[in-house]
């Protein structure tokens, strides 16, 4: 007598092809989101001993000399600002921005861009930094 094969309901699913597409498709987007970070200004960050990598949806560089650069496109008037990041927050309600300001810029001037941004609504503004350099307490 042969044995039919059993029919009966499978009490277990693999999810290992799933779990290893995922975190294929995971590091993927890792790569290429480092990727797609690149200024366009030279810029010397002050250094944090602690940071928090954000996500750019809103990127204002503030230079020592220069321009005022919203997401690429230098301003020539800094009033300018504040239309430009009006328009970004009428296409994304939830604007984040991040401000990337030359140590050497004066305290006045990254304060009046702030001023800029919260009348233009923006409610959600960080501040790049860079990491401490190896070495340093």
């Amino acid at each position: 007598m042969t044995s039919a094969p059993e029919s009966g309901i499978i009490a277990g699913i693999n999810i290992t092809p799933l779990v290893d597409v995922s975190l294929v498709l995971l590091i993927i987007f890792i790569v290429t989101a480092k990727l797609v970070v690149a200024p366009a200004v030279p810029l010397e960050l002050p250094r944090a001993t602690q940071t928090q990598e954000t996500q750019v949806v809103f990127s204002v560089e503030v230079p020592v000399t220069g321009p005022i650069v919203a997401n690429g496109a230098a301003l020539g008037d800094e009033s300018r600002l504040t239309g430009s990041a009006r328009e970004a927050l009428a296409r994304q309600p939830d604007l984040r921005v991040v401000i990337h300001a030359d140590g050497a810029v004066p305290h006045r001037r990254v304060i009046h861009v702030i001023d800029l941004l919260k009348r233009a609504g923006i409610a959600r503004i960080a501040f790049a930094a860079l990491p401490p350099a190896e070495g340093s307490d």
